[in-house]
């Protein structure tokens, strides 16, 4: 099930003493902020919905003032929350393109023989291309290149990715599911007491 909001930044710190918000921002395109005119402010627990008095974007961070946030002591009790919208009002993404929260707790297969590798748990962001973080049923983690050539086929509505792994990505010793840790300089499985 695709989540209803998506959080597009985190309120890092105050900026000012006129309740104007620091954001960092959790999108690839920060101008993004320029189209909007409310926003939600929240965690898991509750949200309120602001309305957007005017922002600029200052080097890495997105200066955000609310028309119901009017000094200092009322900005200081945002911080720490997200900067939230709803799927009505996101970014609409090209074909092939998914927000990364819809791709965490995927589950993710081989392609050639269908076995799971586990679930996807975490993105790493990079200059290159992003870095799929899978953890295994064992525990076990695997980085998977995030590229064309490797995940193959993505259905967030079934929760589920595909990829072909390149030669090499990982080896026997993960599908293992053993209680005691290899030794890693004679090879050999070994009990610790």
């Amino acid at each position: 099930m695709l989540l209803e909001y998506i959080e597009i930044g985190e309120i890092v710190n105050t900026y000012g003493v006129k309740g104007e918000l620091k954001v960092l921002p959790l999108t690839d395109n920060p101008e993004r902020y320029y189209d909007l005119k409310w926003v939600y402010i929240g965690d898991d627990s509750s949200v309120n919905k602001y309305n957007i008095e005017k922002l600029r974007i200052l080097k890495n961070a997105i200066i955000l003032k609310v028309k119901e946030i009017n000094n200092l002591n009322q900005a200081k009790l945002l911080k720490g929350l997200f900067v939230i919208v709803d799927r009505d009002n996101a970014v609409k993404l090209p074909e092939d393109t998914y927000f990364i929260c819809d791709l965490i707790g995927c589950s993710v297969y081989e392609e050639v023989n269908g076995r799971q590798l586990g679930i996807l748990e975490n993105i790493i962001k990079t200059s290159s291309n992003d870095i799929y973080i899978i953890k295994s049923q064992n525990g076990k983690e695997i980085l998977i290149p995030a590229l064309k050539s490797v995940v193959k086929r993505i259905s967030v509505k079934e929760k589920k990715i595909w990829v072909l792994l390149p030669d090499g990505l990982i080896d026997d010793d993960f599908w293992c599911v053993n209680a005691f840790p290899r030794n890693v300089f004679t090879g050999n499985w070994r009990k610790h007491y």
